[in-house]
């Protein structure tokens, strides 16, 4: 949920999927191992409904890596997803996957350079696109489906006061909480937005339910109905604390009342990016030939679209046709370039 750039050497900022080897190549453990958990390595195996031979026919096979960000693998969110797409284009290409969990910030560059090629050379200066082949930097515009949520939330609160609370100060998050904060004021200009961050340390902000929990029940009794988790794990104790209060919630990244099935009865939609199917799409790239480096922005303009709103399920009808016409036309803006989802209020980062 930050700000992420992803790459073949895939750099999403959560998640960082290192494809750098290629066929034929070796991981090159660093001289002295980061603090964070090992490699878990394993072969893909193709799915049950194709074998091996057929689902790779098309690809070169790839040794996919994935670093993630500090906290968890299994977050029900951005790393979790997107490991779960490098594994799959590992799956479809006929090669392996391997993963390390990030333990500290620090860690991140020791932890790439277990994937990298021992013998690749480069320089340091010039375009990264030329220096980097292999690297390409996805970019989501995490304030798009914000918006499209702040639709969602000034749509059905009753008490006309919304929130949202953050991991911490990167510009994922204020993408996330500006466009909020955005599309609910399209609906109705006088909602009030309640918003606080976690914890300026990220390791904290994205993995702290229980600070969350204590946020989300501060905007509770300050009268919010409906919130929007942007804060990793620490959102799970943020749409505990909603379900709890019988009142709304929403995700974030990925469909939450999907990964957190006992939350579902709460969580009306979540903002999502389309991180496994993105991912995936991007490493297959590398394995036929499609690969394009450099810096590449995913929106709601991509084909298929990188973001948009997970389904309601069992909050179908909260939406009435009136809402999803708003939320339609929204998108169709973001498509069109006709709506900006940055105003009336810019997603700057604070210091920026």
């Amino acid at each position: 949920m930050r700000q992420r750039s992803l790459g073949l050497t895939l750099f999403a900022g959560l998640a960082i999927i290192v494809s750098a080897c290629g066929p034929g190549a070796t991981p090159s453990p660093s001289a002295s191992a980061p603090a964070s958990q090992p490699p878990v390595s394993a072969p893909a195996s193709a799915p049950a409904s194709a074998p091996a031979s057929q689902a790779a026919a098309s690809f070169t096979p790839l040794k996919v890596g994935v670093v993630t960000d500090v906290g968890q693998l299994e977050d029900k969110s951005f790393n979790q997803s997107s490991n779960e797409g490098a594994e799959a284009a590992a799956t479809a290409t006929g090669g392996s996957h391997d993963v390390i969990v990030t333990q500290s910030i620090s860690d991140y560059g020791a932890n790439i350079q277990q994937f990298v090629d021992p013998d690749a050379t480069f320089a340091c200066k010039g375009d990264a696109a030329t220096l980097l082949p292999n690297y390409q930097g996805i970019v989501f515009a995490e304030m798009q489906p914000g918006y499209l949520a702040g639709i969602v939330a000034a749509s059905i609160t009753e008490s006309g006061t919304i929130g949202a609370v953050g991991g911490t100060n990167v510009p994922a998050v204020v993408n996330y909480w500006r466009g909020y904060e955005n599309g609910a004021k399209s609906i109705k200009p006088d909602v009030k937005v309640l918003y606080q961050e976690t914890d300026p340390d990220p390791a904290k902000g994205f993995n702290d339910p229980t600070k969350g929990r204590a946020i989300a029940e501060q905007f509770l009794s300050q009268g919010a109905d409906v919130i929007f988790q942007i804060a990793g794990l620490t959102g799970q104790g943020v749409l505990e604390a909603v379900c709890d209060a019988q009142k709304h919630g929403i995700g974030v990244d990925v469909d939450q009342a999907v990964s957190l099935p006992n939350l579902a009865p709460c969580i009306v939609t979540s903002a999502e990016k389309k991180l496994k199917d993105t991912v995936q799409a991007v490493v297959e790239s590398a394995g036929n030939g499609t690969f394009k480096a450099g810096t590449v922005a995913y929106n709601a303009a991509s084909t298929p679209p990188a973001i948009g709103l997970a389904p309601y399920h069992d909050n179908a009808a909260l939406i009435t046709p009136d809402i999803q016409s708003k939320i339609d036309a929204a998108l169709q803006g973001m498509v069109d370039g006709s709506l900006d989802p940055c105003a009336p209020t810019k997603c700057t980062v604070s210091g920026s």
